[in-house]
């Protein structure tokens, strides 16, 4: 049995126009549906700027309800209309609680559920936590047309433990929207290589490819400013690079990270036959020689046998 599907990783250049974006998004997204993709990926809270970068009440009011935020709805009408899977990144408020959200919705439009972001970062320039509360769904997989997805939001693509809990619950590719770029801090810090390979050993580890959509362009605020490297790409199950934005394809041969891809707008595909993945997984034994009693120390914060977070 052969079990083939399309998947799009795609990057761009974010304004302060909303309305922009979104056509811009749809644009990307109905460029890569023409492009045979059937599962695309765009990034992370691409309906605005990334207002992180300062504190400021005002930028609450950017986030809406599940039902009533543009992004979820005009990508659920284009999901439909397309034939295709769309995670969709968007700002969610719930009564008094706000949360930095993603909505999968499947090819017929309908949004089968809701990830929030687990892990919440707070550093110059990305000062998430005064804006989002720690996700409260746990880390979530859909059954979609294409097959089993499973979503990571930025942040927490540098934690193992999502990547490895969404494969246990049967992720057969791993999607990952992301806002990541310089450091206001310190402009010589270039993060790009080490978020690269971080991903490629969720692959490895879990052999599950990982999808990975970032932005461009440099976003400046009155005291901040990040230069997002994009970088968008496709890895194999063996955490190799099979396709990525902007890359010199003769950088990437033998799925090799290209240390400077440009910063251009786009998208790359990449076709994948996930029984094919299914096999491989089981012939490695990685999920059967797993030894969860042994694991303790990992759901503490100090390593602790005895001890865990809940006690």
């Amino acid at each position: 049995m052969v079990r083939l599907v399309k998947v799009a990783a795609t990057q761009m250049k974010i304004s302060r126009d909303p309305a922009a974006n979104l056509a811009k998004a749809e644009k990307m997204v109905r460029s890569a549906a023409a492009a045979g993709a059937q599962v695309i990926l765009l990034q992370e809270l691409f309906e605005n700027v990334y207002f992180c970068q300062e504190q400021k009440p005002e930028y609450f009011e950017w986030a809406k309800p599940l039902e009533e935020s543009e992004p979820v709805q005009r990508m659920s009408k284009l999901a439909k209309e397309l034939g295709v899977v769309l995670p969709v990144s968007f700002f969610e408020s719930v009564n008094s609680a706000h949360f930095n959200s993603l909505a999968m919705i499947d090819a017929d439009g309908t949004v089968l559920g809701v990830y929030r972001k687990s892990h919440i970062p707070d550093g110059p320039g990305y000062q998430e936590k005064f804006y989002f509360s720690p996700g409260d769904t746990g880390f979530k997989v859909w059954d979609t047309k294409f097959g089993r997805m499973g979503a990571g939001i930025c942040w927490d693509q540098w934690f193992p433990e999502c990547a490895r809990s969404m494969a246990l619950m049967g992720a057969e590719i791993l999607f990952y929207p992301t806002a990541i770029g310089s450091e206001p801090q310190d402009s010589s810090l270039n993060s790009y290589p080490h978020w690269v390979r971080t991903m490629l050993g969720h692959a490895a580890a879990n052999l599950t490819p990982v999808v990975a959509s970032n932005r461009i362009g440099t976003e400046e605020f009155a005291k901040s400013s990040i230069t997002f490297y994009g970088g968008a790409f496709i890895s194999g199950s063996h955490g190799e690079i099979l396709e990525q934005v902007g890359a010199d394809p003769k950088a990437i041969a033998g799925g090799n990270l290209d240390p400077a891809p440009k910063r251009e707008e786009g998208f790359v595909v990449r076709e994948f036959d996930l029984e094919a993945l299914r096999l491989e997984r089981l012939g490695w034994g990685i999920f059967r020689d797993r030894r969860p009693e042994l694991y303790r120390p990992i759901v503490t914060y100090d390593g602790s046998r005895t001890h865990s977070a809940n006690a």
